[in-house]
């Protein structure tokens, strides 16, 4: 497996040379909203590497080997030695497809030796909760599943991913990997303290949560923002939900919001929420943060069984990167001390995160964690 990876602020086939020198068979581009609107991005990358397969994902903030950028693309080129690969794609109609999609790009790469996905969706009009359930009702819960929601640099109004010739602000994509000649590790954490007290979901369909303790759900958030309940719905990425199990205990599942509805009172959040459930809000710090951050790479190395060169895909989310400000290239430097200097790094700051929790455990979708995927091949 080799890696080549360049940051750019414009597409130029000369500054994108020195990547082809791999011959590579993907590559994975994480760009800016403002790329996908260029009549030149689709050109200029089917023209640098005209023999590979490429997939690009709007952001919230590109992450590479120099650590975190903005307005930037993160331009990441790697050869399979070994390892088959398949592309799914598919559109989504809408939040009320989100099953849908997950079950037909599922479909596409669904095989017998298929030991592992990466899956980069839509961001906005998508529930990511039900896009996995989709998926893992078709591949199995088996096999691991991995990725993150796409981004738009925090507006939360439309988001973008390339399939080698087509930009789609509907398009959902996902990479199939095949055959026993590759390492893949996962690990994901939050750092997130959760304040208050526990407040039943009374109310609740899908992820819209309509009501709180009787009361609507808008009402008791804002009491809880203070001063920063005028910045809703962007000031909302600093206080996720915490859900709870039955004994109210924390589970490590977190969701961001995503949209307020003023006129019945509601909150729509990135991914499900039981009815009948209870929840907790949270806040963070920095340093927790990077704490978390550490932890995820520490559970990833502890997966791995590879020596080589690899490649660590980092989807944070983009309420963290919200909290660190100026500090944010400390959770990638984080990872990067846990790694060691072989590793090449690339993701995004994103609107939720997909991994299962553990080796062990079923892939679930994560608001305000750092969620990494680690991949080499063997030998």
């Amino acid at each position: 497996m080799l890696i080549q990876q360049t940051v750019v602020t414009r597409l130029d086939t000369g500054l994108l040379g020195p990547l082809r020198d791999i011959a590579p068979s993907l590559v994975l581009v994480f760009a800016a909203p403002r790329f996908f609107s260029d009549p030149d991005f689709v050109q200029k990358l089917s023209e640098a590497f005209p023999d590979a397969r490429r997939i690009a994902v709007s952001t919230a903030g590109e992450i590479s080997n120099q650590g975190v950028s903005e307005d930037s693309a993160v331009v990441t080129a790697i050869r399979f030695e070994r390892t088959p690969f398949k592309l799914a794609a598919t559109d989504i109609a809408g939040m009320d497809d989100s099953l849908g999609a997950g079950q037909r790009l599922a479909e596409q790469l669904q095989a017998p030796d298929l030991k592992a996905v990466m899956l980069f969706s839509q961001g906005v009009a998508v529930n990511g909760s039900e896009l996995i359930t989709g998926m893992v009702g078709v591949i199995g819960k088996q096999i691991p599943l991995t990725g993150g929601l796409a981004g738009d640099n925090g507006a939360f109004s439309q988001t973008w991913t390339l399939l080698d010739d087509k930009v789609s602000a509907k398009m959902m994509l996902a990479i199939g990997l095949y055959g026993d000649d590759f390492t893949f590790a996962h690990g994901s954490f939050g750092g997130w303290q959760s304040f208050g007290p526990a407040r039943l979901a009374t109310k609740a369909i899908g992820n819209v949560l309509y009501e709180l303790d009787g009361e609507p759900a808008l009402d008791i958030y804002r009491r809880y923002l203070g001063e920063y309940a005028s910045g809703l719905p962007a000031s909302g990425l600093l206080f996720p939900f915490a859900i709870l199990a039955d004994d109210r205990q924390e589970t490590g599942l977190l969701r961001t919001l995503l949209g307020i509805d003023e006129t019945v009172g509601s909150l729509t959040l990135a991914g499900d929420i039981p009815a009948g459930g209870y929840l907790k809000l949270m806040h963070a710090s920095t340093d927790a943060l990077i704490d978390g951050a550490e932890a995820a790479a520490e559970a990833t190395l502890a997966m791995m069984n590879a020596t080589g060169p690899g490649l660590a895909l980092l989807v944070s989310c983009i309420g963290r990167k919200l909290v660190m400000g100026d500090r944010v290239d400390e959770e990638v430097e984080a990872v990067a001390a846990v790694f060691g200097q072989h590793c090449t790094l690339s993701g995004f700051y994103s609107y939720g995160e997909i991994s299962p929790f553990n080796e062990t455990t079923e892939c679930k979708l994560h608001n305000q964690t750092m969620t990494i995927t680690y991949l080499s091949e063997k030998g």
